[in-house]
């Protein structure tokens, strides 16, 4: 498994690099474009909209590189007129006429017909190519991915939070199965405090949270949320160190078993 390469992602047929990176953090503006220049392509415009990201894109827009971007702008409204009416807000700032993925964020159920009928009509009007959900439930995903309207899939997925291996991933084994994409790698940076590690054990890096992650088959795509150029670099030595080995699975697992069971984490799902 080479995490340098390229992989299609699901059944979206969109060409990704397995590492993506989110807008809410605050990475400057030359962080996502090393990161870019590095094979991550997959920009997620998430709940929270740093100017940086945006500049960003529009930079690389400009160099005549906007069909090698993977923009993904989500949206948590429940009302079907403001969805379309923030959907066009954002376009804008990015500088673009239609991203590739418009992201219905953290439904607990189904996402109601007003929401859908406007999504796919949002889609016939070639505003994005691709309609993708997210969840905490992840009973909701195997549902859902009988659903031919929905291509893609955001959810949570770290060393902590090992349940999507046997509730979603063993479940979408056809090889026409939705992409895949997993969120909070380090279980909102839990997996990296040193004062939440067993006795005697060292901090996971970054970079040891996105390779776990990336190692599951089923996933096509890891979040990270950097907030440095720094923080940015730590995610890319992922790409360069590829899978863990037998023996880093064992500690990181160990880890995070640990982590699971002295730090609980309240979530609906």
């Amino acid at each position: 498994m080479d995490f340098n390469k390229r992989r299609i992602l699901g059944r979206t047929g969109l060409s990704v690099g397995p590492l993506g990176v989110g807008s809410s953090y605050g990475a400057p503006i030359e962080a996502y474009e090393e990161a870019f220049e590095r094979g991550v392509n997959y920009f997620y415009w998430g709940s929270i909209r740093k100017a940086s990201m945006a500049r960003a894109i529009r930079n690389i827009i400009g160099k005549g590189k906007r069909d090698e971007l993977v923009i993904v702008i989500q949206s948590f409204s429940r009302s079907s007129s403001l969805m379309e009416s923030f959907y066009r807000r954002a376009l804008r700032t990015l500088g673009i006429d239609r991203a590739d993925v418009l992201l219905l964020g953290l439904y607990k159920k189904p996402p109601p017909p007003r929401i859908m009928d406007r999504a796919l009509a949002m889609k016939e009007k070639g505003m994005f190519k691709v309609l993708a959900l997210s969840s905490h439930n992840r009973a909701l995903f195997p549902m859902l991915a009988e659903n031919s309207n929905f291509d893609l899939f955001h959810l949570r997925y770290n060393t902590a939070h090992r349940g999507a291996e046997d509730q979603v991933f063993r479940r979408l084994q056809a090889t026409k199965r939705p992409g895949l994409v997993a969120f909070t790698a380090t279980r909102w940076r839990d997996l990296l405090n040193p004062k939440k590690m067993p006795p005697g054990e060292t901090p996971l890096r970054g970079a040891d949270c996105y390779r776990f992650v990336l190692t599951h088959p089923s996933v096509d795509v890891c979040l990270s949320g950097p907030k440095s150029i720094q923080e940015m670099r730590e995610a890319l030595t992922a790409l360069e160190l590829g899978p863990l080995s037998d023996g880093e699975m064992a500690r990181v697992r160990r880890i995070g078993n640990y982590v699971h069971a002295n730090y609980k984490k309240i979530l609906w799902s």
